[in-house]
């Protein structure tokens, strides 16, 4: 396998501005394990991903082992494994890292064995903090040597008080995530990010935070999974690719969560990722980055150039090809271009 970026004229990176890759070998064989997020990659909802379970099964067949990497920290591995199970994505529990996981080894490193741990939160939560040998205890009065926090639809206003008592007296403070919004069957709900800003708001206090992007869940993953060679998949530029860029990781952005192409051109430099594909199936086959020349970046028969601000399109192939030239040429001019006629050519 060679990796290199997308080459400008003199054979080098445009400035560092275009992260694409080229793989000559399918990623499944370039990269040992797949740090894979859940919703909107694997799995949208209730139902699985177009795709997903299939194009893992033949990646695994190519050697790729995988993680299932989830920054909700309400369920345990098992439920998750169940989970996905159930929508036949193939999946064990010791292929399941969570933020809980992560905080919990966060609160050890910081009070060691038998730590006294104020556990705000769910199930899956109180399985991580025990898993590592420390104590959970329900109330501020119980004197923790550690808050940690994470979601659970059953967190209440008697939680938040405890876990506000316990920071404003000093206690450090981890939180699992901070993301504001998690999906349900009913839509879109707060998150375990507003549940963290009501004790911020109420102590003053900045928690420590394990999940993405930040990089304790990053950390986990890998040291769960045994990855030498990883490649983080993501739906998310903010939390997924963030963190890959963060974590200094190679990245694979799919199309069929909640980034759309319009967004994946407008990223900043840490939110762009080293891969883009339609759906997991983009593990399966090799990537080749998009070529400069002078102003115009080509992928086969696919072109794509900014001039005097707008984007221009030739688009005679895939529509992840138009994709990729699109971004590569945006890109390189610092993510400000209009590509609203080259969206439209696109639909």
């Amino acid at each position: 396998m060679t990796a290199e970026t997308a080459a400008g004229t003199d054979g080098t990176a445009a400035a560092g501005k275009v992260p694409l890759l080229t793989s000559e070998t399918p990623l499944a064989q370039a990269y040992d394990t797949a740090l894979l997020d859940l919703d909107g990659v694997v799995y949208r909802g209730a139902d699985a991903v177009p795709h997903a379970a299939s194009a893992l099964r033949e990646a695994e067949t190519k050697g790729m082992r995988r993680a299932y990497v989830t920054n909700n920290a309400s369920r345990t591995p098992e439920a998750v494994a169940e989970h996905l199970n159930q929508l036949g994505v193939p999946a064990h529990p010791n292929e399941v890292v969570t933020s809980a996981q992560a905080a919990a080894r966060m609160a050890h490193a910081c009070v060691g064995d038998g730590g006294r741990v104020l556990v705000i939160g769910g199930e899956g939560l109180l399985t991580a903090v025990k898993e590592l040998g420390l104590k959970p205890v329900p109330s501020a009065d119980d004197v923790p040597d550690v808050v940690v926090q994470g979601y659970s639809p059953d967190v209440g206003w008697k939680d938040l008080a405890e876990a506000a008592y316990a920071v404003r007296a000093g206690v450090p403070w981890i939180a699992t995530n901070t993301d504001m919004t998690v999906p349900t069957s009913r839509g879109i709900a707060p998150g375990n990010g507003t549940l963290v800003a009501a004790v911020r708001a109420a102590s003053g206090v900045i928690p420590q935070v394990a999940g993405k992007p930040e990089l304790p869940l990053h950390r986990e993953s890998i040291l769960r999974s045994g990855a030498s060679r990883p490649l983080i998949v993501g739906d998310r530029l903010d939390t997924d690719i963030e963190g890959a860029v963060r974590g200094h990781t190679d990245s694979l952005l799919v199309l069929t969560g909640v980034t759309t192409v319009r967004e994946l051109l407008a990223a900043p430099p840490d939110r762009r990722p080293n891969y883009i594909a339609e759906d997991l199936r983009g593990l399966l086959t090799v990537h080749v980055a998009p070529t400069r020349d002078g102003v115009s970046f080509t992928l086969g028969r696919t072109s794509a150039a900014v001039v005097s601000g707008q984007v221009i399109l030739h688009a005679h192939g895939d529509r992840i090809d138009a994709v990729r030239v699109m971004c590569a040429a945006v890109w390189a001019h610092d993510g400000e271009a209009d590509a609203s006629e080259a969206l439209a050519s696109l639909a």
